[in-house]
């Protein structure tokens, strides 16, 4: 199959360098197995294939191997393999660790880097009041308009070698670890003698190994010595965060241009931009998806991209009603099918192919080049499917309200976690995504998995399997539990041994997954014309054809069972399920 065919036409692995066995190893020796001959054409590895430190990789320290998982012998394997690969670039931020954000931190306004990033206060200089804590307080009219991904001031204070603190925009992670203190890194505290100084030392050491708000202390007859007293805390307080990079600078643009010259040299076909809607910044607008600057900048990244020879895939959560995905296909890009896992559920939990059929119908009439999933490293979109009032007008979306209630109220009866969207001043606004992986968001029923499977594969667009949904991995609430920022989102990444995968290969639902796998990934029909045929609405049929190549897909959404008709070399074959 040429390189083509193979981005149009094949399904795509989508996993950690570590979600199986240890490293990245590990997986290819899965893929080597007979079972996974000629099922994937394409894998996305996830960014701990690079050096990060936070949000499971998308805190970029750089773009090197991570030579804890990966080699440049997996990248051979993978080419021997013929398998193409997908990266990510995160355009909107790096690692405070990375070495730009460190020369900053080392060097201050004599750095190289100085204004790589953003500092919050410069950028909204005279825009606002300046509050107790040294932080900018944008004026109401702009502050209201920001999309937040999470509660409060989208920043990070962070300390510089001269003693100073400063704010930085940080929209996404950050992770503040405070550290136990001694009696003598008080001492110094003018004012307080050695009995205080062991108090206070005690006082701050149990509200760190409570998890505690340290600014929360009462010192009581101390509490005028309070800032010396913190400041002390902080000195020895560790942080990560992920910080936003500032396109205004050359530096960045340099920096991208590099980065994808090296991602091309490993082997990159497909280039996935994550947070990119959020890299165009500027004072009175919504700073996600701005306009005209986020698609200036967009074509600004394309001419890098074209020179080595990859295509984009700009990541992007919106609600359907916005029209952004139709805004960002008609410009050539492909897109995310971020609505596919919502309706997939809904179809199988009302035996209802409405809501389905008119998406598919809408992508084949619109021409839209997609790349689908069910599960993937993040939740269960939902936010996604929702209308949107635009200019005075309401924009339905693809499901009513109630029924995406319904959905995610089905979802979290069976064990899923909400991620929400939030104010400038706290409070939750919307709910984002849900956490739980495929199987568990059906209830665990292992015949709604493989109809769902089949549906996606049906469906217009690159498939992407999440390596868990595969093997009808369950939520992992263990994992959940575990605090950070990020850890609901742990339900759905657990990493299976070498062991699990040879039990997997044992049960029907993985072998009858790598079946439709195989089919999809091989048949010249997929090349084709696909035709969403009448039926009724409890039932799907779906036909793909190219000259004398067809497959064809019927199922009853009440039973879950269905029927695959297909060529194969002329010979007429039915898979039955």
């Amino acid at each position: 199959m040429g390189q083509d065919s193979k981005i149009s036409n094949g399904v795509m692995l989508n996993a950690y360098p570590d979600s199986i066995g240890e490293k990245l190893s590990d997986t290819i020796y899965m893929l080597q197995m007979p079972a996974f001959k000629n099922v994937f054409s394409l894998f996305y590895v996830l960014p701990t294939f690079f050096n990060s430190d936070l949000d499971r990789g998308f805190s970029i320290i750089d773009y090197n191997l991570n030579e804890d998982l990966v080699s440049k012998g997996d990248l051979r394997a993978l080419e021997k393999l013929d398998i193409l690969l997908k990266f990510d670039i995160v355009l909107n931020h790096l690692s405070v660790a990375s070495p730009q954000f460190k020369d900053l931190l080392e060097n201050g306004s004599q750095s190289k880097y100085k204004d790589f990033f953003i500092n919050w206060n410069t950028f909204w200089e005279g825009n606002g009041i300046m509050g107790n804590d040294g932080v900018i307080i944008p004026k109401e009219e702009f502050l209201n308009k920001l999309f937040m991904r999470k509660s409060g001031l989208p920043i990070l204070k962070v300390p510089f070698s001269d003693g100073t603190g400063k704010p930085y925009w940080n929209t996404f992670y950050q992770q503040i670890t405070y550290h136990k203190i001694s009696f003598d890194d008080l001492t110094e505290i003018e004012g307080l003698n050695v009995e205080r100084a062991e108090i206070i030392c005690n006082k701050v050491n149990l509200a760190i190994e409570e998890n505690k708000d340290i600014y929360a202390i009462d010192f009581e007859d101390y509490n005028h010595l309070k800032s010396k007293i913190l400041h002390v805390v902080n000195q020895k307080r560790s942080y990560l965060g992920q910080m936003d990079v500032n396109a205004k600078s050359d530096l960045v643009w340099d920096f991208y241009e590099e980065t994808l010259q090296k991602v091309s040299d490993y082997g990159c076909k497909i280039l996935r931009l994550d947070a990119f809607a959020y890299l165009h910044k500027e004072i009175g607008q919504s700073n996600f998806f701005n306009k005209p600057g986020t698609w200036e900048y967009l074509e600004r990244i394309k001419q890098i991209a074209t020179k080595n020879d990859l295509i984009l895939l700009p990541e992007i959560h919106a609600e359907y009603g916005l029209g952004v995905h139709d805004e960002v296909a008609k410009k050539g890009y492909y897109i995310y099918d971020f609505f596919l896992p919502g309706l997939v559920i809904h179809t199988l939990e009302n035996a209802n192919n409405k809501a389905l059929l008119k998406w598919a119908k809408e992508i084949i009439s619109n021409g839209y080049k997609t790349v689908n999933m069910l599960g993937c490293h993040d939740g269960i979109p939902v936010l996604d499917l929702k209308g949107k009032e635009v200019n005075g007008n309401y924009n339905r979306g693809l499901l009513e309200d109630n029924e995406i209630e319904a959905i995610m109220n089905k979802i979290m009866e069976r064990g899923g976690r909400v991620k929400n969207l939030y104010d400038p001043s706290g409070n939750k606004i919307s709910y984002y995504q849900i956490n739980a992986t495929f199987f568990s968001a059906l209830g665990e029923d292992e015949r709604k998995l493989l109809l769902a499977r089949a549906i996606q594969l049906f469906m217009p667009g690159i498939p992407q399997i999440w390596y868990l949904d595969l093997f009808a991995g369950k939520n992992d609430y263990k994992a959940a539990d575990k605090p950070g920022s990020g850890g609901h989102k742990e339900i759905n990444r657990t990493n299976l041994s070498l062991s699990d995968i040879e039990k997997g290969l044992k049960t029907e639902i993985v072998l009858n997954q790598l079946e439709l796998l195989r089919l999809r990934n091989t048949s010249k029909a997929f090349l084709g014309e696909v035709i969403i045929k009448d039926s009724s609405i409890d039932e799907i049929d779906i036909l793909w054809s190219l000259k004398n190549n067809s497959a064809q897909l019927k199922a009853n959404l009440n039973t879950f069972k269905f029927e695959i008709c297909y060529t194969e070399s002329g010979v007429d074959k039915t898979l039955i399920f």
